[in-house]
């Protein structure tokens, strides 16, 4: 860039089998940077190849991808044309209904999202260097573009970066705040030094709820890489089965992407498993690890045991959490009931282009009133804090 401009082609991939690992990886994750699992080649080529995403998912895969003169990729989007709203935690049914009942046509719709997974993370995916504003720029205003020329009612870009949040707002995005429950490491030496942190009542509720799994007979543990066997994604895909239908009506992933998970990363996957004293699997919650956070994605059962839940998907995860060093654990949406065992509330962003003039102005006004909504709500769940104040035992 010699004369301070790039020379850029952006341009749009039906599947990551045409793009190089390497060259995907090097923006999604690159060395030094953020480490998130779920932006990852593997993670996204495993949804496809295991037809958890495509034409008859309604997730129709069409990677946005920033080119260089010389062919380098310098950036990219997990994007997807949608043909109905579900597996995105970021609610708009209640929009399309309206702009339905209007006499448009909200689907289909481009959604930036990873599929089935409300876990923050960077969805303008930048190489670093000095052209990365100039690139991310483009992706946000490509992504316009092709709403627009396609005629496309809406672009959806959820669970993002703030940083990421505010810059799509400079190209006509519109902001919406959620929430979610998130745990952070004070540098605990252990689950006890955890517990010494909370009030008294907390602390022993949380002892009784651990306590009650041990005397039911179960053994939770984490399991990884080489430990986590066949019979393991057997009996937790039976869990996930089971809890999906139980919750969606249709699970929305296969076992075939468990078991591409399971072959190609491995390394990044905890999976917490619930073993009766003869052996038999009842439950399990499964987990991916990036450099500083525990995600927490699936759970399932096939018996039911009180506070088996909370142990499985809240507590081993802090124990996890605590004994490898990160930083994080995020427990994914919904649940008051998360601050009661440490998880603490915190926003969200997702941006929102709609096409329509009209209808925009209309979701602008709604979105004004509900971030101001969730501002509070979430001011007033921080002190509902389980964690001591002066003068508490």
């Amino acid at each position: 860039m010699p004369d301070g401009t790039l020379e850029l082609n952006v341009r749009i991939a039906d599947s990551l089998e045409v793009v190089p690992a390497q060259a995907w990886d090097a923006c999604a994750m690159p060395a030094g940077g953020e480490d998130n699992p779920f932006v990852s080649h593997a993670f996204l080529l495993a949804l496809e190849r295991s037809k958890s995403v495509g034409r008859r998912s309604g997730w129709l895969p069409q990677y946005l991808l920033a080119e260089a003169a010389a062919g380098d990729l310098l950036g990219c989007v997990p994007l997807y044309v949608k043909s109905h709203s579900y597996g995105e935690y970021v609610f708009d049914h209640g929009w399309a209904d309206a702009f339905e009942r209007a006499g448009g046509s909200y689907y289909p719709k481009l959604q930036v999202a990873i599929p089935f997974t409300p876990a923050p993370g960077p969805r303008l995916l930048l190489r670093p260097g000095e052209a990365a504003d100039a690139v991310a720029d483009a992706l946000c205003e490509s992504l316009v573009q092709v709403t627009r020329n396609n005629k496309f009612s809406s672009c959806h870009v959820t669970f993002c970066r703030e940083e990421e949040w505010q810059r799509l707002a400079r190209h006509k995005f519109l902001r919406r705040l959620g929430q979610q429950y998130h745990w952070h490491n004070e540098n605990y030496a252990s689950f006890e030094d955890f517990l010494a942190a909370l009030n008294s009542r907390k602390r022993k509720a949380i002892r009784k709820e651990r306590q009650a799994v041990r005397d039911a007979g179960l053994v939770v543990r984490p399991l990884s890489g080489a430990q986590i066997e066949k019979r393991h994604w057997d009996a937790f895909f039976a869990f996930y089965m089971d809890t999906g239908s139980r919750k969606w009506g249709q699970p929305y992933l296969t076992r075939e992407f468990f078991h591409q998970i399971g072959r190609t990363m491995a390394d990044s996957i905890v999976l917490v498993i619930a073993e009766k004293a003869d052996g038999e699997l009842v439950a399990g919650a499964l987990n991916l690890r990036g450099k500083d956070t525990l995600y927490g994605r699936n759970w399932g059962c096939t018996e039911d045991y009180r506070f088996l839940h909370f142990e499985a998907c809240y507590y081993q995860a802090i124990d996890y959490a605590i004994a490898h060093g990160l930083k994080r654990v995020e427990a994914g949406a919904q649940g008051e009931h998360k601050i009661q065992r440490g998880y603490m509330p915190v926003p969200t962003y997702s941006a929102h282009y709609i096409a329509d003039s009209g209808f925009r102005r209309a979701v602008e006004d709604f979105l004004d009133r509900e971030r101001d909504a969730v501002e509070r709500q979430i001011a007033g769940l921080a002190t509902l804090t389980p964690f001591k104040r002066e003068n508490d035992g």
